[in-house]
């Protein structure tokens, strides 16, 4: 299997994403707008444990629901009605960018690399 090093390093920027997220509506400076501010923070928190519990763990599942969460945080301005908040809708739609990729990376990785080990311990 791939090593943990290359397995979990994208769950590790995810974490890393996810606390900038929720802590950004006080750093970015639009704490003032509730919704986007209400989105950061708990979208932040959740996905930071989702990243967390990813990193440590060998389920993928994780990778599914950070794939998910980027993807909701690129639609959540629209959806919520921030999109016209230039700072916080393109910071959730960044962050979120990000989140996806990685995700989507790691699931592809994962696949990718659990192929190639399994075809090298058959001998093919």
């Amino acid at each position: 299997m791939p090593t943990n090093r290359t397995r979990h390093w994208p769950d590790w920027a995810n974490y890393a994403l996810a606390l900038w997220l929720a802590v950004s509506p006080w750093l970015a400076d639009y704490a003032a707008h509730d919704l986007a501010t209400a989105n950061a923070a708990v979208c932040g928190l959740a996905l930071a444990v989702i990243a967390h519990f990813g990193g440590t763990c060998e389920h993928m599942s994780c990778e599914w629901l950070d794939l998910g969460g980027g993807l909701w945080l690129v639609v959540a301005p629209f959806v919520l009605g921030f999109s016209g908040q230039h700072a916080a809708a393109l910071n959730a739609m960044g962050v979120g960018l990000c989140i996806a990729f990685l995700s989507a990376w790691a699931l592809e990785l994962d696949r990718g690399l659990g192929r190639l080990w399994h075809r090298l311990n058959a001998g093919h």
